[in-house]
């Protein structure tokens, strides 16, 4: 129905920055919010950065200043502007969509990519 294949993940020294992309393909009729949530060894699952359809974005406390999210909806494709990493960023950093499919476009579902792992060296 939706797939989304991420990219841009890798090593990192500590202050450099990194950009990851996710792009959304398949039987889409539209998309609503689009967002990145990381895993870090031991912890949960947290959201990172998120933004919505008309463009209006929301940051992790932690990352706010130092991650910038935005979209091309003409692409399907949602990007994360990693500045300053610190070694607490690395993680596996998953895509999440949330998009109705042209046989169902009333219902919305989640849809989560394969996830990118970020490694910051201090």
């Amino acid at each position: 129905q939706v797939q989304l294949v991420e990219s841009g993940g890798g090593l990192v020294q500590a202050g450099g920055p990194l950009r990851l992309s996710c792009a959304a393909s398949g039987s889409i009729f539209s998309i609503n919010a689009m967002g990145w949530y990381r895993r870090a060894p031991g912890k949960q699952r947290e959201l990172v950065a998120a933004i919505t359809s008309g463009g209006s974005t929301n940051y992790a406390d932690s990352v706010k200043g130092r991650f910038t999210i935005s979209r091309d909806n003409a692409k399907n494709t949602v990007y994360l502007q990693m500045n300053s990493l610190k070694p607490e960023d690395t993680a596996v950093y998953y895509c999440n969509v949330r998009a109705a499919v042209v046989h169902s476009i009333w219902d919305e579902h989640d849809y989560w990519g394969q996830g990118t792992q970020v490694t910051v060296s201090s």
